[in-house]
């Protein structure tokens, strides 16, 4: 499952790094629908808002399908047809759907069908190993990035080349209060199978006996995102193909430091050493990465492109090889002369 995710960037980074091209192939950024709302954080768990893509079509009826928009939705999906006036009086947990009921279960079924599908960002999103001592060893999961912008000069250049965004397949739906009021916006994150990748992560409570492994269903490269958006375009039977597991992961263990919902820094996503004490420390490598992704939160207006860590993040890619690219944020957190985080081998 997913309950717990990252998304750091100021939001006009955000928008950025969201950029496509639309039906005439021309590149464009979705444009923010309350943008004043969207808070970055490295801690975001259920009931907490984040950024979604959704297609302009949902808001604006005479709009293309294929032009997105950028909106802040609360996490945990409340269906439009619940009909208490709290919200919060929901009886069960809507935070994720599993993909084997997204079409049986009557809080996800009918928004699926009306094309209510969106893309949840994130930096990536934290998942916790049961360990045999008892506690719970947390780790990072992202898309690999790669290095091809290294070498790269950013000023001037209105093409993203920072942190790929890991981009989830969601469902929305919106309420409105029986009394009247302000309409609210929330999402769920589908899930699926593990993929065998880091399904060692969950393999202790699967031989248990306590369920079956989950992670974020992942729409990997545009084309898919494209299709899960574009409701008018791509009906549910051919869009639900695109939900299934995805190996073009690669994630680092973390600090307890993010057990606590409560802390919301950078240390949140920092690789640690397993077996080391569980502490981030201020090493040439990550203190550079903790700096940036400090001064990215803030999204002052006078920070230059070029102060950032040139790493290439474009939307705009085809799916990436699987199992090739090295993290950069493995190589920018990582201890000097220490190996780069790497999947899981059984």
């Amino acid at each position: 499952m997913c309950g717990r995710t990252a998304c750091s960037l100021a939001a006009d980074n955000l928008r950025r790094a969201c950029a496509y091209r639309d039906r005439r192939g021309q590149r464009r950024q979705p444009d923010w629908v309350r943008q004043e709302r969207y808070q970055p954080s490295y801690n975001k768990g259920p009931q907490s808002s984040g950024p979604v893509l959704l297609s302009r079509r949902h808001l604006h009826q005479d709009a293309d399908s294929s032009e997105r928009v950028l909106m802040d939705m609360r996490w945990g999906l409340v269906p439009s047809w619940f009909k208490q006036d709290n919200p919060s009086k929901l009886q069960f947990n809507t935070s994720n759907c599993r993909s084997d009921t997204m079409l049986s279960k009557s809080s996800y079924k009918g928004a699926l069908l009306k094309g209510k599908r969106c893309v949840v960002l994130a930096d990536g999103f934290y998942e916790w190993q049961q360990q045999q001592s008892g506690g719970k060893q947390p780790y990072f999961i992202y898309f690999p990035q790669t290095k091809d912008a290294m070498d790269k000069e950013m000023e001037g250049d209105e093409e993203w080349k920072g942190w790929r965004l890991l981009t989830m397949a969601g469902i929305f739906d919106c309420w409105e209060p029986p009394g009247g009021g302000e309409m609210l916006y929330t999402y769920t994150i589908i899930t699926v199978d593990a993929s065998k990748d880091v399904s060692f992560i969950h393999h202790r409570q699967v031989r248990a006996g306590k369920g079956v492994a989950g992670m974020p269903a992942i729409l990997d490269g545009d084309e898919a995102i494209r299709k899960w958006l574009d409701f008018a375009e791509v009906p549910t039977q051919e869009a639900v193909k695109l939900i299934q597991p995805t190996e073009n992961i690669v994630f680092h263990p973390v600090s307890t430091f993010v057990n606590n919902i409560r802390n919301n820094t950078p240390e949140c996503v920092a690789r640690i050493e397993l077996g080391a004490k569980q502490e981030v420390k201020a090493t040439p490598s990550n203190k550079v990465m903790l700096d940036w992704l400090k001064s990215s939160q803030e999204g002052s207006p006078q920070k230059k492109e070029n102060d950032l860590p040139k790493w290439t993040s474009q939307f705009i890619h085809s799916p990436s090889p699987k199992k090739t690219s090295a993290s950069v944020l493995q190589q920018w957190l990582g201890k000097q002369g220490q190996p780069a985080a790497k999947k899981h081998k059984a």
